[in-house]
């Protein structure tokens, strides 16, 4: 179990800590359960439900033939996270300010994503952070499960719909991520422009902890904004 009163450098400091006190505020039948955490010698160790199973990734490796079932999946599940609302979680959209604030950009593009950034809707839905194949383990009965909360926010969807879009893109699988994003728009009744509003904020935003090469594929995504 975990306290609100815990220290709190301790969760941003020692990674683990911060996914384990996320799951632990959440409740959902396909979730992993937190169970407890430990700290030895500034790491954490995080003690949750074992899920037997294979990635949705290794599965749509496996069965090409099958992309849209599992695409369809993918969607479905991630639709359901969405719906969802943790009022204790950070917000997603302080978090994207910051990171934006640390990048290396010019005054001018930070200055223009912050002002963007800040008129978007401001939501509290349940934001995932890392939402793609991988994250996913399906059983061998075919519950999915997702898993890796470290990066859990609360705040507007679309806005995690355009991170998945972009893992996809930087994973080489355009056209799989445009076929995912019409998809979503289409459950969803999500107009495509809106999310597409996102994507160079979320780009931006995972500039700071971004390899070389990830970091010129970004740029390509924040340098063709038609800025307001």
């Amino acid at each position: 179990d975990f306290d609100e009163t815990d220290d709190a450098d301790l969760f941003e400091h020692i990674p683990g800590l911060e996914e384990a006190r996320s799951v632990a505020k959440l409740s959902d039948a396909n979730i992993v359960t937190v169970y407890d955490c430990a700290v030895e010698d500034s790491t954490a160790y995080v003690i949750m439900e074992y899920i037997e199973g294979k990635t949705l990734q290794s599965l749509m490796d496996e069965h090409p033939e099958k992309e849209d079932e599992y695409l369809n999946l993918f969607v479905d599940l991630q639709m359901e996270v969405l719906s969802k609302k943790v009022p204790l979680l950070n917000k997603l959209k302080d978090k994207m300010q910051s990171q934006i604030s640390a990048t290396d950009l010019d005054a001018t593009t930070r200055y223009e994503l912050h002002t963007r950034l800040d008129s978007m809707p401001k939501h509290t839905h349940l934001c995932h952070g890392d939402f793609n194949p991988t994250n996913i383990i399906i059983t061998d009965d075919g519950i999915p499960y997702v898993i890796d909360w470290a990066h859990a926010t609360q705040g507007n969807s679309s806005a995690d719909v355009a991170r998945s879009y972009l893992l996809f893109c930087l994973a080489g699988k355009k056209q799989l991520a445009d076929k995912y994003l019409k998809l979503y728009c289409k459950k969803s009744d999500t107009a495509l422009q809106y999310i597409q509003r996102w994507i160079p904020i979320v780009a931006a935003s995972r500039l700071v902890k971004a390899s070389e090469t990830e970091k010129a594929f970004l740029h390509n995504w924040i340098d063709v904004v038609d800025y307001e």
